[in-house]
């Protein structure tokens, strides 16, 4: 009897610990790999084919509009062999498979979280034949894209506010009437009644040299503009209308190091800021988001900039027209995604205080 009952529960531990492989037991360690990347396991026909055009077009979309190019993402891959064998914790995979015994008349997309790690999306593509997964794919891989875009900004969000910065975000609170999730280490440089400056540290990405790889380490500089104005009627959040209240605010409150030169927008046609109604993150502010490039200028002279992503909403209580506008200042032979998306997490943490 004693025999029966230890070997029931050696077999009752190996099922629980197969299970934990393959599901989430509640207590992972976080993702791991690079911001802006998806994993894709497949088989080596699939990923050197022509599906994998079919991939690209759909998952490598661009975050406008900006000069040079910010993917959302970039495909990696590895064969399930390679996975299987390797580190498991990659924040976004995307297994793709084909299954001569798959009795479904359609192909199936299944999304799963937290499956080896903490944070991690995975989503599992499974059709009969590689006409079915064509098919599949070109119906369905515009939401795939969306889950890992979102997921994407929602993991810097929650780590972000395991950030407690108390003092500069009570500051924040009593000026402006919200809170945000910030990084560590940020600080406010510009203090005025109605416009603050937040700089964040400083980060070193790899610089790409055209066909000689990394080669060096450049500087990555952010931040966020804060500023507030009177809200007097809608007309004021149209696009046209931000923009000069931009322009108003950053000359009078951003100056360069050069003096005569101050912060302005850039309006070339490449690079003309584009716009789109959203909400933050818990859906309780509806406001207007902008992206585009700025640049130093003044004095009949023009200097170096970089990209800009701003949300605009008004306070329904201090009745302020309230923008949040983070920057980014990086070579442009270094990627700019890990930066703009720590900018797009902060825009959508935005809460209201009283």
């Amino acid at each position: 009897m004693r025999q029966f009952v230890f070997v029931n529960l050696v077999l009752s531990l190996f099922i629980l610990n197969q299970s934990s492989c393959s599901f989430d037991n509640g207590n992972k360690i976080g993702v791991t790999g690079e911001v802006g990347q998806i994993l894709v396991v497949s088989d080596t026909e699939l990923w050197e084919g022509a599906f994998k055009e079919c991939l690209d077009s759909n998952l490598t979309q661009w975050i406008m509009p900006y000069l040079p190019d910010v993917a959302t993402f970039e495909l990696i891959h590895k064969t399930r062999a390679h996975f299987s064998k390797g580190v498991k914790r990659y924040r976004n995979i995307l297994f793709i498979d084909l299954d001569p015994e798959f009795k479904g008349a359609k192909g199936t997309i299944v999304q799963r979280k937290d499956v080896w790690a903490r944070g991690q999306l995975v989503v599992e593509i499974t059709a009969k034949d590689q006409e079915m997964l064509v098919q599949t794919c070109s119906e369905g891989l515009d939401e795939v894209h969306d889950a890992f875009d979102k997921k994407s900004w929602q993991r810097i969000v929650k780590n972000f506010r395991g950030i407690k910065n108390k003092n500069l975000r009570s500051e924040v609170t009593k000026t402006f009437g919200i809170d945000l999730a910030l990084p560590s280490n940020a600080k406010i440089v510009t203090r005025r009644k109605n416009f603050y400056r937040l700089e964040f540290p400083p980060a070193s990405r790899p610089i790409e040299f055209a066909g000689t790889g990394t080669q060096d380490v450049g500087s990555v500089f952010s931040g966020l503009m804060i500023y507030q104005y009177d809200f007097i009627d809608s007309t004021q959040l149209e696009h046209h209308r931000l923009l000069r209240a931009r322009d108003t605010m950053l000359k009078y409150n951003v100056p360069h190091e050069i003096d005569g030169l101050y912060m302005g927008t850039q309006y070339t046609k490449v690079v003309y800021p584009e716009g789109n109604i959203i909400g933050n993150e818990s859906g309780t502010i509806n406001g207007y988001e902008m992206r585009g490039m700025f640049k130093f200028t003044g004095i009949n002279r023009m200097s170096t900039g970089g990209a800009f992503w701003a949300f605009h909403f008004v306070h329904p209580t201090t009745k302020k027209t309230v923008c949040l506008s983070g920057y980014v200042d990086a070579p442009a032979t270094t990627s700019w995604t890990h930066p703009l998306r720590e900018i797009q997490a902060i825009l959508r943490s935005v809460e209201l205080k009283k």
